[in-house]
């Protein structure tokens, strides 16, 4: 069986949605995975005047339902005709409904983390909270409404990595996505330095710079092995986020390959540097 076969694509009706569609029919047919639909609705989002009008929130949330089937199965029926794509229709909140439904059997879900202030966006967002609870991987693109996916012939991707020990699962993931879509895969891994732009380096921080360098190629040369990957391995010091990103941009990418926590725990499978670069990235994320 593929590593991804079905696709989960929470919608809102929003533009955001609509954007993303090229995203979701690239992804699909790199992996000729199938694509479903799901809509959250809120049972209880009745207003005062549906209250004046002498209605119970019983039937008030029938009727909202009844709405959200008719808006879900008339939404997007060209790009995803309702007869090859399921819908999904559900009450509740919407990132803990996505993250439920999608443990039934998704191996993908793909949403926007919206255009704009995307720090002041996303915290508390419905896409935080996937990103927070869901078990399986999350692809992200921001800025769906102004870029357009690369042709799907282009296949470029990236992958950033640590050395500990999550690592490996990290890359074994991200090999076996690019050999099923058909992809170059290029690693990328950052060392904590000073500023590598400086021109002038103490003698005894060249030094660890160094020893830092070669543990590093020793340690990727080894997950490489583990795994049967041949990428490319690029090593850039500095400010760890900031020298991921920046050799980031140098690549021209479909997308870039990062790991989240594995377990979810109190405090969400979503880490600062995860965060930063999910935010930050140039490229579409793919969040495992």
């Amino acid at each position: 069986m593929g590593l991804i076969t079905n696709i989960l694509f929470p919608v809102d009706f929003s533009p955001s949605c609509v954007a993303m569609v090229p995203y979701v029919k690239r992804a699909a047919a790199l992996f000729g995975a199938k694509v479903s639909l799901i809509h959250v609705f809120d049972p209880a989002s009745y207003n005062g005047f549906e209250l004046y009008l002498v209605r119970g929130p019983a039937e008030i949330a029938e009727e909202h339902q009844a709405i959200g089937r008719d808006r879900l199965n008339g939404f997007l029926q060209t790009e995803f005709p309702l007869a090859d794509h399921p819908r999904l229709l559900v009450a509740g909140d919407a990132a803990t409904q996505i993250t439920k439904v999608a443990r039934t059997g998704f191996d993908l879900i793909v949403l926007p983390t919206h255009a704009g202030t995307f720090r002041r966006m996303l915290l508390g967002s419905t896409t935080a909270k996937v990103l927070d609870d869901a078990d399986c991987p999350v692809a992200t693109s921001k800025h769906a409404e102004m870029i357009a996916p690369r042709p799907l012939a282009h296949r470029e991707w990236l992958c950033t990595i640590g050395l500990d020990e999550d690592s490996e699962r990290v890359l074994r993931y991200a090999h076996r996505a690019a050999t099923e879509a058909r992809s170059n895969l290029h690693i990328i891994h950052g060392i904590s330095a000073a500023d590598s732009r400086a021109t002038v380096q103490m003698d005894l921080e060249a030094r660890v710079h160094v020893e830092k360098r070669r543990r590093a190629e020793e340690r990727i040369a080894d997950l490489q092995q583990r795994v049967g990957s041949q990428a490319t391995v690029q090593i850039v010091a500095g400010p760890i986020k900031e020298a991921l990103l920046e050799a980031a941009r140098r690549f021209d990418a479909d997308a870039l390959i990062i790991g989240r926590s594995p377990q979810s725990g109190t405090e969400g499978r979503l880490r600062d540097l995860t965060y930063a670069m999910v935010r930050d990235s140039p490229f579409p994320v793919l969040s495992i």
